[in-house]
């Protein structure tokens, strides 16, 4: 089913109208549970930015060149942790970094988490992770969910595995995201996670992940590229 441009921005002004009703009411501000990330009502209505103030990764250390074979590079988001702390459907960013972690840990390999902020193109992101990864594999995860298995000699969009419907993601899925990360990079015959798929998802969402997109997006510093992240 194909949606005119007009009727998704009339769905995307009833929302907006909704959100600055409810934020009226506490005061001005966003609670997470309506948004996925912070903000202001005045911000969502049309002035410049999302989020009026920009984190800076000025002194934050530059991610380096990976030289461990064992190593599994996780790039996230712009946005990660910071301005977004949940997933599109509401898990805790804090909880997917740590299951995705844990599923390469189980397998024997080493999890290393850096910020892509040159980017906020998923492919391009695991893409980048991968090439900084000792082992040539890396995962990345934007803030609204979305992931994808990447290897550093492949194309932006020739991905070892896509996982794009993040609203129908669980926690088991990122640690088998991790798990498959790392079984790349063993060799080791791997069986391709199942995506769920839901016609209405995308209806249902594509109004916040094209604001969670846009909040992730504003906080983009290509001028620092990548840091290392801890999460």
């Amino acid at each position: 089913m194909q949606y005119s441009e007009e009727y998704i921005n009339r769905i995307a002004e009833l929302i907006i109208s909704e959100i600055r009703k409810r934020s009226d009411k506490d005061g001005g501000s966003f609670t997470a549970e309506e948004t996925g990330f912070k903000g202001t009502a005045d911000g969502l209505a049309g002035r410049d930015r999302i989020n009026p103030e920009k984190t800076s990764y000025a002194d934050f250390p530059r991610a380096k060149q990976g030289n461990d074979p064992k190593e599994v590079v996780i790039g996230v988001g712009a946005a990660f942790q910071r301005e977004i702390k949940k997933t599109i459907c509401g898990i805790p960013l804090d909880e997917v970094l740590k299951n995705v972690k844990a599923g390469i840990e189980e397998e024997g390999m080493i999890p290393r988490v850096v910020k892509i902020l040159d980017t906020s193109d998923v492919c391009f992101m695991a893409l980048e992770a991968a090439k900084l990864s000792g082992s040539g594999i890396g995962i990345g995860i934007q803030s609204k969910g979305t992931t994808v298995i990447h290897q550093r000699d492949l194309y932006p969009l020739s991905n070892l595995e896509l996982f794009p419907q993040a609203p129908l993601m669980t926690l088991e899925t990122y640690r088998r995201i991790g798990q498959n990360a790392a079984k790349y990079v063993k060799g080791e015959q791997v069986t391709p996670i199942p995506c769920e798929n839901d016609p209405m998802s995308r209806p249902k969402y594509q109004v916040k992940a094209a604001l969670m997109h846009i909040a992730e997006t504003e906080q983009l510093d290509p001028a620092v590229g990548k840091i290392e992240w801890e999460g």
